[in-house]
């Protein structure tokens, strides 16, 4: 049986984020991650490899945290409902975890890392990323009775794009999302969908 962990990986990760956010993707140094999350370097190299393996690390829990809401949101029996509802829960999503929201929707993931994704990032936002692109296929099937391109990009559009486009707006301009967000991404998205 392998030892406890002595440094907690969502306190690293925690680190990084708020260095990113804080100060830019490039002040993410092993070296400063390590201060911050009180973690030694020798720990941050075993874990994740490199300082790129540290913010993809970081990049993706945001990610899975993101999807995780909008698929819960997904699971109610009628498509419409259903549709509205992942679009609007990405706005509580944002409100209620702030910092990884502003990781996933301010910042390219190009901006973090330095070299280009390797096998295993790619394999595990391909993972990450299945689910949700079955369910809006579902979705797309349910509303528009078909699944070609035209179909499934009108209900990404509507599902995902202008709640990330308003999110992203809010994040960059004040960092603060006003109370009745929901409800306008809601009707917006439902007036998109019921055309």
């Amino acid at each position: 049986m392998a030892p406890p962990q002595k440094h907690d990986t969502d306190r690293i990760l925690d680190a990084a984020r708020a260095l990113v956010l804080r100060d830019g993707p490039r002040a993410a140094s092993v070296a400063a991650i390590a201060r911050e999350s009180g973690a030694p370097v020798g720990t941050l190299y075993h874990r994740f490899g490199s300082r790129d393996g540290v913010l993809a690390a970081a990049w993706l829990r945001a990610l899975e945290g993101f999807q995780r809401c909008a698929l819960t949101a997904a699971a109610h029996p009628d498509p419409l409902e259903a549709a509205v509802a992942m679009a609007s829960t990405q706005i509580r999503f944002a409100r209620e975890q702030p910092e990884d929201a502003r990781l996933l929707l301010t910042l390219r993931r190009d901006d973090l890392l330095d070299a280009a994704p390797d096998d295993l990032f790619r394999a595990r936002l391909d993972a990450i990323n299945a689910p949700l692109q079955t369910t809006i296929a579902a979705l797309t099937k349910a509303l528009r009775g078909r699944s070609d391109a035209r179909a499934l990009d009108g209900v990404t559009r509507a599902v995902v794009d202008l709640p990330n486009a308003t999110i992203r707006r809010y994040m960059r301009d004040s960092g603060t999302l006003p109370s009745w967000l929901e409800r306008d991404v809601a009707a917006a998205t439902r007036r998109l969908l019921e055309r």
